[in-house]
């Protein structure tokens, strides 16, 4: 079989690399992919994430068998639906379901019809009577952009000096363009954050194992919030009596609502919930794997991941089996000095053959035969063992071993969780 994975992240490279264990498989190729990733992939950097026509173009031209659309703007674009049209089978939502991550106030107002737990909001399309709204609503407040905005639209404000800033850098700055033409203002829920990530074929649905993600860029999570600095799986607050409230008022209630609005989801969704004294809320759905949650949980995933894929788009989702190791994954972000603002590239790479092995690259172009800095997130160092303390050991001591001029990362990735399991 010949696949297509669109994307060009560390994410991707995780897809990849999973997809590559089907003896099925012949050639992967990847648009645009990245210097890591042509690894273990044919990577096409002239086609775009966004390229929809070229990908088209190059699935038809390139007998690909299957194709697995990875981050959320082609999605929304509607790329599995031209790659459909075309006759070529494809893994994630059609863009009338993408809505779901590609308009907040979509999602928000789908939780509220359909009684799906989530934060109290109000929807905003001026910006005059949104400053008004945050001069008297209870702080902190979330300010959010409605659409997609690379996982940074959305602003806490602690005091109203901030939460009128945000209200302005969103719709009068237009930090995030086009996406801040509504926000959304919501209340600040507070509890441990959860992401579990789900296998759906609009039928059923099949959690994957729950992940903690840091945001923050430094540790004691101090800094600006990033599109993410490393993750643990599984997360010790998502408890077997949780997971089985999620599912019963949150996941398929969720999957119910969709098909009501005639928008069935098929793919991956993302559920990122806060586990408030309330009992769990939705934070945010996102529309496709997360960015690096996939990085620990795929590892951890021993079925075989094309097979469930195919079964998504399929709806066989549910003769499929879908097993995970009881073990534990730890994944590391390397990033560029100055990340999530200015830095530096093109430095080179350098990395043993056993940590490569089990690093996922983000941001790396290849020059001849050096790897070189390219991006913010440039590096995903991961680890599995059978307990999480053993997995965050084995992650940083593969850390020990990259070396790359201006790298940084935090040194406390696992730390809460940790914390979590003692209790």
């Amino acid at each position: 079989m010949n696949l297509l994975v669109i994307g060009g992240g560390g994410r991707e490279h995780a897809i990849v690399k999973k997809l590559k264990e089907n003896p099925a498989v012949e050639t992967i190729y990847c648009a645009p992919g990245n210097g890591g990733i042509a690894a273990d992939a044919v990577c096409v950097p002239e086609i775009g994430a966004k390229d929809i026509s070229a990908q088209v173009d190059f699935a038809k031209t390139h007998s690909i068998d299957f194709a697995v659309v990875a981050p959320d703007d082609p999605l929304v674009l509607g790329a599995v639906d031209a790659l459909e049209a075309a006759g070529i089978p494809c893994f994630g939502p059609e863009a009338k379901a993408a809505i779901i991550e590609g308009s907040k106030v979509f999602s928000k107002d789908l939780m509220k019809k359909y009684g799906i737990p989530t934060a109290e909001y109000q929807v905003f399309t001026d910006a005059a009577a949104a400053m008004d709204y945050v001069k008297s609503c209870a702080l902190p407040v979330v300010v959010k952009a409605d659409g997609l905005a690379l996982g940074k639209g959305v602003l806490i404000a602690e005091t109203r000096e901030d939460a009128v800033a945000a209200v302005e850098s969103i719709m009068l700055d237009r930090a995030f363009g086009d996406s801040g033409n509504q926000v959304v203002i919501e209340e600040f829920l507070t509890g441990p954050e959860v992401s579990v990530l789900a296998f759906t074929d609009g039928k059923t649905v099949v959690p994957m194992v729950s992940s903690m993600d840091h945001k923050r860029a430094h540790d004691h999570d101090e800094g600006l919030n990033t599109g993410g600095m490393g993750t643990v799986a599984p997360n010790p607050y998502y408890t077997e009596d949780m997971a089985h409230v999620c599912m019963e008022t949150i996941f398929l209630p969720t999957m119910e609502a969709m098909n009501a609005e005639n928008r069935t989801f098929r793919g991956c969704l993302y559920f990122g919930l806060m586990l408030t004294p309330k009992g769990p809320k939705v934070i945010e759905y996102n529309c496709r794997f997360g960015d690096p949650e996939t990085q620990v949980v795929l590892p951890l995933l021993k079925s075989d991941l094309l097979t469930i894929m195919q079964a998504c788009r399929n709806g066989t989702l549910a003769e499929t089996e879908v097993k995970f190791s009881d073990g534990a994954a730890c994944c590391v972000i390397m990033a560029s000095s100055g990340y999530p603002e200015h830095y530096e590239k093109g430095f080179a790479i350098t990395m043993p053959a056993e940590t490569a092995a089990h690093t996922y690259v983000a941001g790396a172009k290849r020059e001849e035969d050096r790897l070189l800095t390219s991006g913010g997130r440039v590096l995903g160092v991961t680890a599995t063992a059978a307990d999480l303390k053993s997995a965050i050991e084995k992650a940083y001591e593969r850390v020990e071993s990259v070396h790359f001029d201006n790298a940084f990362y935090r040194h406390d990735i696992g730390q809460r969780a940790l914390k979590a399991l003692e209790h």
